[in-house]
């Protein structure tokens, strides 16, 4: 029940300022190159998979109004969306007419045991209390093809002696995640780190948290 009241207090959150959000983020990828990197580097892990079905389709997960799966389209990719908020569904179903997207909670994901290529998380588990988020990485690894690939992105802790940290976010309360720690739990659903990227927050950023990109990779 909490995991519920949680997840409909995001999901209202995010349709309050779903159009705000848009506006503000669509074009974001172009003043990010790393991040960029690490998209096309996932890119190229899951067209390269080594069973023969690297075509695999790939879930953005916590899409919102789709701009990042777009992106991932472009790169050759079979990717479609899924986000709890209808309003920022909507408005990616408007922006990108041609790709799929889908109104969906990421602990209960309509999708097929071992049949995606990839899922990507960007940024889409800081609003999951951390009680709540080894059942949603056992659902990504439940929807991973073996061989298939996580890109999952989050803010980092102080340090590792803080698994877990919580911060004001400007929609909702969001937490920060050791990598170490993050890293285990992902170990724990079968998910084997493959690489990590540790950002540094440049002097003007609001928020001075170290972004961190784990690669992992179902057994």
């Amino acid at each position: 029940m909490t995991e519920l009241r949680t997840l409909q207090a995001t999901r209202d959150a995010y349709d309050a300022v779903a159009s705000t959000y848009a506006e503000m983020f669509h074009d974001s990828l172009r003043e990010r190159p790393l991040e960029r990197a690490h998209l096309t580097a996932f890119a190229e892990l899951v067209k390269g998979r080594g069973d023969g079905d690297g075509d695999g389709e790939v879930a953005d997960l916590g899409c919102g109004p789709g701009y990042v799966t777009a992106h991932l389209h472009g790169l050759g990719l079979n990717a479609f969306g899924i986000d709890a908020s209808p309003a920022m569904i909507d408005l990616a179903r408007d922006a990108h007419p041609g790709l799929r997207f889908e109104v969906g909670s990421m602990g209960a994901l309509d999708i097929t045991d071992g049949t995606l290529g990839g899922v990507l998380s960007r940024f889409s588990l800081i609003h999951t209390p951390p009680r709540d988020v080894p059942a949603i990485l056992a659902e990504i690894s439940r929807v991973l093809a073996p061989g298939g690939h996580l890109l999952i992105g989050f803010p980092a802790t102080e340090g590792p002696q803080h698994e877990t940290q919580s911060y004001d976010h400007v929609v909702t309360t969001a937490y920060r995640w050791s990598p170490d720690h993050l890293s285990a739990l992902l170990r724990d659903h079968g998910l084997t780190e493959t690489a990590r990227t540790v950002t540094e927050p440049q002097p003007t950023d609001k928020r001075q948290f170290q972004e961190v990109n784990l690669l992992a990779r179902r057994a």
